[in-house]
């Protein structure tokens, strides 16, 4: 009977000791898959251990299974709540474009830890992608204190200053980005930042610098390019949204902008080709008969009427 019992006691310990050499062999593999394989295997024998079942939910996040994550971390929060599964799970849902699942893990990750930067970042962005600007202007701030050179989050408060039209302090955010950061994504946001409040001349010096030190840069050509219509600088338009069609053959935002380039040079046939492209990637087969049939393009959105008199020109051509 002493016998028996000394082995009852020594088990659990043996037990969990392959469990641990299981859970360590399983970090080793840089398959994902596999890693989940092992570590299935281990829990089932520990069904408790939350470090497999933390390393399981992040393997599952890495490979795409976003649900089969928050299912772990989820496990994991019901037994015991640490802002690191709370953080996880936050991205896991914000793949997800759960929003609002993902800002309330992020605020709890936070609230658990508020030395933890990286979850005040994301709750940050996440308020910002809700549209709550104040919000986020007050978190973004909140670093800056703590990271007084970190750039990015210049960027992304000047984004959140720009939407509730404080388009002065905005301004000052993206310039003192580029300030800490002279960086290709520092210029390119203030590019935008000055095409958007109609800064045409401010907006090419943005976009050209990019361009200068990225020529692979698509999205600066194509902004470039509508920087160069409205400039009048046509020749240019249509050299930028040449480029920029090169990236991607089916951006039929690219083509309106050729067909009004040329348009605008007088070249109403080569107009004509461009607009029928545009068209037959936006409805494949089918006619379009109004100017509402654009309305999710880039033009429709942001310049209307711009747009509507350059159509109506080539279709009046045709």
């Amino acid at each position: 009977m002493k016998k028996l019992l000394l082995l009852l006691t020594i088990f659990p310990f043996l037990a969990f000791g392959q469990v641990k050499k299981m859970y360590r062999e399983a970090l080793r593999t840089s398959n994902l898959k596999e890693r989940i394989s092992i570590l299935n295997e281990a829990i089932k024998l520990e069904p408790q251990y939350y470090d497999a079942i933390f390393q399981r939910g992040l393997a599952k996040n890495n490979l795409g299974d976003y649900r089969g994550a928050i299912a772990d971390y989820s496990r994991i929060i019901i037994n015991k709540q640490d802002a690191n599964t709370f953080f996880n799970r936050g991205n896991a849902k914000y793949s997800l474009q759960d929003f609002s699942g993902a800002k309330a893990d992020y605020a709890k990750a936070y609230f658990l830890d508020d030395d933890f930067i990286d979850a005040l970042y994301s709750l940050a962005c996440v308020k910002l992608d809700l549209g709550e600007f104040e919000n986020a202007i007050t978190d973004f701030s909140k670093i800056l204190k703590i990271a007084p050179d970190f750039a990015k989050v210049y960027i992304l408060r000047g984004h959140a200053r720009k939407a509730l039209k404080d388009y002065e302090i905005a301004l000052k955010d993206y310039n003192t980005a580029i300030l800490i950061e002279p960086s290709i994504e520092s210029y390119y946001n203030r590019g935008i930042f000055f095409m958007e409040l109609n800064y045409l001349k401010e907006a090419k010096n943005d976009l050209s610098i990019v361009l200068r030190a990225d020529k692979n840069n698509a999205y600066s050509y194509f902004y470039r390019g509508a920087v160069n219509l409205f400039l009048g600088l046509y020749d240019d338009a249509a050299s930028d949204f040449k480029k920029a069609k090169d990236f991607d053959t089916m951006d039929f935002d690219t083509y309106l902008g050729l067909a009004m380039a040329y348009q605008k040079l007088g070249s109403l046939e080569q107009a004509s080709v461009y607009l029928k492209k545009a068209n037959s990637i936006i409805a494949p087969g089918e006619a379009i008969n109004t100017i509402e049939d654009y309305k999710y393009t880039f033009w429709h959105q942001n310049y209307y009427h711009y747009f509507n008199n350059s159509i109506n020109a080539i279709v009046k051509a045709q």
